[in-house]
C-alpha cells in the first residue's frame, strides 16, 4: 500500500516559463489557425481545427501563475497533493492543477491582555506579542480546516487574504491557550517566597523561551512556526492591584528598614570597639547601653535627630 504523504514536498511536475507560453498564446496559436484557414479548402477542417485550438487556448489561460519572494503555491491535482511550488517569477503549469496561493512572510500578532490565575491563585492580567509564519504548507492546508474557515459564505471562494486571516485566528486561539498554560505554572512574584524561584515578573527571557516552546508545540500540527514570543503586559488584576501595591510597598519598607538597622548596628559596634581600643573613655554596661540606644535612635529615625548637649558630667 502506498504511503500517504504527511509533509511538504517540492513540486516536480511540468512547468514552463510564462512568457514563452504567453508567446504561444498570442502568436503561435492564432498563426496556426490562420494558416489552416488559408491553406485548407475544407470548411469542416477549419472549423474543427479552430475549435480544438480555441478550446486549448481558453483552457491554458488558467495555467499562468506569478510568485513573489516568500510566496508559495500548493499544487493539487483533482484532490491529490502533488507538491509545493516556491520558485519566484512568472510560470505556466497544467491548468487542471488547483494552485492554492500562500504567503510565507512573517506576521505579527498582538494578543490583548487576558485575566488568568497564577500558580497561587492570584488573578493577573497578561498580554503577549509574537511573530509567526508558515513553515509547512502541507500541514497548513490539509491538517487544519483552514480552507473552510476562509471560504466566503456569499461567493464560496477562499482568497489568500482570507486563508491567512484564518491562520491568524487559529494562532490567536492557540496563543491564548498557551499563555494561560504558562501563566498558571508560575507565581506572579516571589513575595514571601524563595528568591531563587522562577516567576513571571523576574523570569524575563526564560519565561519567554518557555512560552515560545509551548506555542511551537501547539502550532506544529498546523505547519506554523513561532519566530519570537514575548510577554508585553503583566500586572495584577484591577480587583487586587491596590492591595498588592500596598503589600509591595510594605515589603520595600521592611527591606529598607532591615538594611538601615543592619548598618546602624555595625556602626554602633564599630564606635564602641574604637573607643575601647584607643582607650578614649571607659564605659560600663549601663553607659554602653545608653550610648547604643541613643546612636540607634539617631541612625534609624525617620526624621533628623535634634541633639541635646549635656554640659555636666556623664554621672550627673
Amino acid at each position: 500500500m502506498k504511503e500517504i504523504i504527511k509533509q511538504e514536498k517540492e513540486f516536480n511536475g511540468f512547468r514552463m516559463n510564462g512568457f514563452i507560453m504567453l508567446m504561444v498564446h498570442l502568436i503561435i496559436i492564432p498563426a496556426i489557425i490562420a494558416l489552416v484557414a488559408y491553406f485548407s479548402v475544407s470548411v469542416a477542417v477549419i472549423a474543427i481545427t479552430s475549435a480544438v485550438l480555441g478550446l486549448f487556448w481558453f483552457i491554458s489561460l488558467f495555467g499562468y501563475m506569478q510568485l513573489e519572494p516568500n510566496e508559495a503555491r500548493v499544487m493539487v491535482f483533482f484532490g491529490k497533493y502533488d507538491g509545493t511550488f516556491n520558485n519566484t517569477g512568472f510560470f505556466w503549469a497544467n491548468p487542471f492543477f488547483t494552485k492554492k496561493r500562500l504567503s510565507m512572510r512573517a506576521r505579527n500578532l498582538d494578543v490583548e491582555p487576558i485575566k488568568v490565575n497564577d500558580k497561587v491563585g492570584n488573578p493577573i492580567m497578561v498580554g503577549l506579542v509574537l511573530v509567526w509564519k508558515l513553515k509547512d504548507t502541507y500541514k497548513a492546508m490539509f491538517e487544519i480546516d483552514s480552507q473552510t474557515m476562509a471560504t466566503n459564505a456569499a461567493t464560496g471562494v477562499s482568497s489568500v487574504s482570507s486563508i491567512m486571516k484564518a491562520f491568524e485566528n487559529y494562532v490567536k486561539i492557540q496563543s491564548d491557550a498557551a499563555l494561560r498554560q504558562v501563566a498558571t505554572h508560575y507565581n506572579y512574584d516571589n513575595n514571601d517566597g524563595d528568591v531563587n524561584e522562577l516567576t513571571l515578573r523576574s523570569g524575563g527571557e526564560e519565561i519567554n523561551d518557555i512560552l515560545e516552546n509551548t506555542l511551537n508545540e501547539r502550532l506544529a500540527m498546523a505547519g506554523i512556526e513561532v519566530v519570537e514570543a514575548r510577554i508585553n503586559y503583566l500586572a495584577y488584576a484591577p480587583e487586587i492591584a491596590a492591595v498588592m501595591l500596598r503589600r509591595q510597598q510594605a515589603s520595600a519598607v521592611i527591606s529598607a528598614r532591615e538594611k538601615i538597622v543592619e548598618g546602624a548596628v555595625s556602626m554602633v559596634k564599630m564606635a564602641l570597639d574604637k573607643l575601647s581600643d584607643e582607650q578614649i573613655v571607659e564605659l560600663d554596661d549601663d553607659k554602653k547601653a545608653a550610648m547604643v540606644s541613643n546612636l540607634l535612635v539617631v541612625l534609624c529615625a525617620d526624621e533628623q535627630a535634634q541633639p541635646v548637649v549635656n554640659t555636666g558630667t556623664l554621672y550627673n
